[in-house]
């Protein structure tokens, strides 16, 4: 989990474009971000197993 403070910095416009960095919106986690579908991967892989995201289902063969 990202801390508090990250998360107030994070919502702060930088001083130049390339300082921006994604982060996920459900825990604020920097790393693994998933743009698509604007989440990390951890959250990305909770959600889609509740079936929460429409079109994505858990592959199994």
């Amino acid at each position: 989990m990202a801390t508090t403070a990250m998360m107030e910095k994070f919502k702060k416009k930088p001083k130049f474009k390339v300082r921006f960095h994604h982060r996920c919106r459900l825990c604020g986690r920097p790393r693994a971000y998933l743009r698509r579908f604007g989440m990390c991967r951890i959250c990305f892989r909770t959600l889609a197993h509740k079936g929460e995201i429409p079109g994505i289902t858990k592959s199994s063969w």
